[in-house]
């Protein structure tokens, strides 16, 4: 059996202004500082000896192949990426970069802001366009109301706010 996989499906290219410049910096600090760092311990690992035993020298490729995976990853995305730095003419409307605020049937509320798939937060509530929930919500307005199925069910949320910084 071969390791074959279907290609997933495309995410979107959208992405926040402060969300492309953190990529950048993340790919500016991984190529200028945290490479360098590690090539030069995995030199040093390798200069103590028996490299089939040395855990160190090991765990340092490892390492290594972490970075330069996500390095090619950033370099090919990036470029691809389109940032989008208008305000919708309706901003009482969700659209991409909006900040709104549902309210669940139980009556419970939930902040959440639409961003891009490379910057999608569970933490902080920000959900990826291409996420289930964002495309339920894109389009509504306060009052609004809409469902989405999730794994638990479907789900009835209401619109409470809409807000863009």
């Amino acid at each position: 059996m071969g390791r074959w996989r279907a290609p997933g499906a495309a995410s979107s290219v959208l992405i926040t202004p402060e969300g492309l410049r953190r990529l950048q910096e993340e790919l500016t600090d991984l190529w200028t500082r945290r490479r360098p760092e590690v090539v030069a311990a995995l030199s040093a690992a390798a200069a103590e000896g028996d490299r089939s035993e040395n855990a160190e020298y090991i765990y340092r490729k490892k390492q290594l192949a972490e970075i330069d995976r996500r390095v090619r990853y950033l370099g090919k995305r990036i470029p691809s990426l389109r940032a989008s730095h208008e305000l919708p003419a309706d901003q009482a409307v969700i659209y991409f970069g909006a900040y709104f605020r549902v309210e669940d049937a139980d009556g419970s509320e939930h902040a959440y802001r639409i961003v891009g798939p490379d910057e999608s937060d569970a933490r902080r509530g920000w959900i990826s366009i291409d996420s289930p929930f964002a495309r339920a919500a894109l389009g509504r307005r306060i009052d609004d109301e809409f469902e989405v199925a999730t794994p638990t069910g479907v789900r009835m949320c209401c619109v409470v706010a809409v807000a863009y910084e």
